[in-house]
């Protein structure tokens, strides 16, 4: 049932994205919500797009996206659906190809269906709780690293602190930096700020089903549909070095989230 419905997920996804592809280094209107957020006109056609498709699929769900004005209604919802039209906007308004289309289904705060649609990428990712997680079609399975130095992490640049660690390639999409943790591209992922359940909720998934261990910023359990609709930070990490993370990260997340 959930399998089936996973497929309908994707379905509607690859639509969203073969809308987002079209539009891709043409023409459009863009702007700023505020100072370093940008948006486009593309943006929120393809949040239309998944929202009348979503909402046919299941009536009942409650609905949280970046491009729609949020609902207290849908804490109310079992099921949610949690959409980021095109993560990694800034990519996509570049013409670089680290963006993707992420819609998650969320069923009792946790996720239970999540799609990253990356066209630009050729990329499919795809996961159901309890069943794994693939990139088109492949079976996922997380690093098994189990010492932080040498690990990879998806970034521009490392602290003086991280200098044990690796630099690998950064989609401005932070869904597809946690995939490719999933992926064996990367073995952490970490970010020490408030962050949108958005931009998390599919990725975390595929992430877990891969054997990767995905965390807020301090090592605590993610939830989803509460009411601010974000989490403090993502640690997403092979499983063996998770835990050395959350330590090497304690500090400095402990000072972010009091400023």
């Amino acid at each position: 049932m959930v399998e089936s419905l996973a497929d309908a997920i994707a379905a509607i996804a690859a639509e969203a994205g073969a809308l987002a592809m079209a539009r891709w280094k043409t023409d459009f209107g863009r702007w700023e919500k505020s100072p370093g957020d940008p948006v486009s006109d593309v943006d929120l056609e393809v949040d239309a797009l998944l929202h009348a498709r979503l909402s046919e699929l299941d009536p009942v769900a409650g609905w949280l996206s970046e491009e729609t004005a949020d609902s207290g209604a849908r804490l109310s919802c079992q099921r949610l659906w949690v959409v980021d039209p095109i993560d990694g906007t800034r990519d996509y308004l570049r013409g670089r190809v680290g963006w993707a289309v992420s819609v998650a289904l969320v069923d009792g705060n946790i996720p239970v269906v999540g799609v990253l649609d990356a066209p630009a990428r050729s990329e499919v990712w795809r996961a159901v709780r309890g069943e794994g997680a693939t990139r088109n079609g492949v079976p996922l399975r997380a690093s098994a690293r189990l010492d932080i130095a040498g690990a990879r992490v998806p970034t521009d640049a490392l602290p003086k602190a991280d200098r044990d660690l690796v630099i690998v390639e950064k989609p401005n999409s932070i869904a597809l930096r946690i995939a490719m943790v999933a992926a064996d591209e990367a073995d952490l992922v970490a970010t020490a700020r408030w962050g949108h359940e958005w931009d998390i909720a599919a990725a975390a998934l595929i992430a877990t089903e891969a054997g990767a261990v995905v965390t807020d910023a301090l090592g605590g359990l993610l939830a989803f549909n509460t009411a601010r609709a974000e989490a403090f930070g993502i640690l997403a990490a092979a499983p063996g070095i998770h835990a050395a993370a959350t330590t090497r990260l304690r500090e400095r997340a402990l000072a972010a989230s009091a400023t």
